[in-house]
Parts: C-alpha cells; structure tokens; sequence
C-alpha cells in the first residue's frame, strides 16, 4: 500500500515537472497591430514581399524572447477584422521567415566565425612567441644580452596576441551571440494571424 502511494506521488511529481519544462520551452510574442504596415519600415515603399522590417517590431520580439528564453516560439499578430488580407498575410509570413533565417545566417557566417577564426590565429601566434621565448631563454648558443633582449620582445608580445585571440572569441562575440540565439529561435517560429477584438 505504502509502495503504491509513494509511486503514485512521484509519477505526479514528474508529470508536475514535465508540464513545467513544456510551458518554460514554449513562449507567444502576442503583438497587436493597427495594419500590417506596422511590421515593416515608414521609409521602405517596396511591397510587403521585399520590405525591410521595423527595427521596433524586432526590438519587442527580441525582449520577450531574451527574457524567456523559450525553446519553441509562436508570434502571434492580432489585426482588425477590417485590415485582414489572407493573401497579404501569406506573403508577410514569408517576407518574416525570410528575415530571420537570413539574418541568422549572415550573424554566424559574416560576423561571428571569422572574429572566431581570428582569435583562434592570435591565441596560436601568441602560444608560439612564448614557446620561442622559452626555448630562447634555455639557449646555450645566444649570449646573455641578446637573450635578455629576445626575451624581454617575445614574451610580452605573446601574452598580447594570447588574451587578445582569447577577447575576439569570446568577449567581442558576445553581443552577436545574443542577436544569434535570437535570430535562430525566430527563424523556427510559428507565425499566426488573428482577428483582435478591437
């Protein structure tokens, strides 16, 4: 008896905490429109298929999204009964689609693997001057004041090219990590329409 009611806790403890995670991973953008020209840009006159999207439209997706940290994302767009165009709608949530996706793809292929790329060159040069520094400074064939001199270049120098490498990699990627993350997330979302009550 006391078996099957310890069972029967723990299985309803674990389903508590498996609907817990499910409703942490998934988050709704819920954003309400006056038109669809809300989600683009005033200065871009190009049709809804080629427009550049407001960077307020993106800073409010981005706030809830950062601030969540969802894993599964639906943006949900209310518009006025009156302002609906389903063939519109199709269009805009392709043009969404398209922006995302692209913009991830610029991020990590434009911004952040080649400051990667680099840090990791500066982080091997500057190991390989303090590797010569050292084999330099156990040298029987150089006199002192050449290895005090060789050392005194090499050493300081590697350390520079080492935390410099280290900065590009890490520190200097960070805020383009962020907007990665970002983008990712946005690239795989759900985008839905809706009729608002107003």
């Amino acid at each position: 008896m006391k078996r099957g009611l310890i069972g029967s806790i723990i299985g309803e403890a674990l389903s508590i905490l498996r609907f817990r995670s499910v409703k942490k991973k998934k988050s709704e953008i819920l954003i309400r429109l006056n038109s669809y020209d809300d989600i683009f840009s005033d200065f871009d006159p190009r049709p809804s298929s080629q427009r550049s999207i407001s960077g307020d439209f993106i800073a409010e997706a981005k706030k809830v999204v950062l601030s969540n940290e969802p894993e599964r994302i639906t943006l949900h767009l209310f518009t006025p009964k009156r302002a609906r165009n389903l063939r519109e709608e199709i269009i805009i949530r392709k043009r969404l689609q398209n922006h995302f996706k692209t913009h991830y793809y610029i991020l990590k292929n434009t911004e952040i693997k080649p400051l990667v790329r680099q840090g990791i060159i500066f982080c091997s040069a500057g190991i390989l001057v303090m590797l010569l520094a050292t084999i330099i400074a156990h040298s029987s064939e150089l006199s002192e004041f050449w290895q005090q001199f060789l050392i005194i270049l090499l050493e300081p120098a590697g350390w520079f090219l080492f935390w410099e490498g280290l900065y590009l990699s890490i520190l200097e990627t960070r805020k383009s990590r962020i907007n990665l993350g970002f983008y990712k997330k946005m690239s795989n979302c759900d985008i839905v329409f809706s009729t608002s009550k107003k």
